[in-house]
């Protein structure tokens, strides 16, 4: 479980704590149901990261929804988060956090297409050896809050944790027309062990 957890977890059982203190079993019971709930949403379980030179991996548990070509022929994978999923995310590949930047967006669903354009947002620039890969970290209907624990300039290894997004939403991985894709829409993948593609 992520340190993150604990400002949701410990107020909820606090409160679970008190109505058990005054004999109202039944909202203390609600209370410690969504403390457990929370740090099932917060967990963090190891991973198998793949070795191998110039692999691309999975940043986020989730189904492929949408694979795409872009300008200047980049490649776009988008992965969408159900409530259930694990919500950690992962570097995509070996390398320096070269750029980091927040947008504010709107909270549209982050099944919907156009929530990659419009949505709040963190995008993520990294450099790695022979490739430049932009990560999206992408707010939905429920997710109100995207989170990077990185600073630029910041060295991630691959499969690395390097933030996470809260309660359900999108994350998009933007790779060069070089990279070979080893996954199609439809496929569930876990962040850190699946890989995306090679190059």
């Amino acid at each position: 479980m992520v340190s993150d957890a604990y400002r949701f977890v410990i107020p909820a059982l606090a409160l679970g704590i008190a109505f058990v203190w005054f004999n109202m079993i039944p909202i203390a019971v609600l209370f410690f149901l969504i403390a457990g709930f929370v740090c099932f949403f917060f967990r963090n379980p190891s991973r198998k990261i793949p070795e191998g030179e110039n692999l691309v991996v999975s940043p986020a548990d989730g189904k492929i929804v949408k694979i795409a070509q872009g300008p200047e022929k980049n490649q776009t994978i988008c992965i969408f988060l159900n409530i259930f999923n694990v919500h950690v995310n992962r570097s995509p590949v070996a390398g320096e956090l070269e750029k980091f930047e927040y947008k504010r967006g709107k909270f549209k669903v982050a099944y919907d297409e156009e929530a990659s354009r419009v949505n709040e947002q963190n995008v993520l620039t990294i450099n790695g050896s022979g490739i430049r890969v932009t990560v999206q970290q992408v707010a939905g209907l429920i997710a109100r809050r995207v989170i990077c624990w990185k600073k630029p300039g910041s060295t991630l290894r691959r499969g690395e944790l390097f933030g996470l997004i809260r309660f359900g939403s999108r994350v998009d991985v933007v790779v060069p027309g070089n990279v070979k894709i080893l996954v199609k829409v439809g496929d569930h993948v876990q962040g850190g062990c699946s890989v995306l593609g090679e190059y």
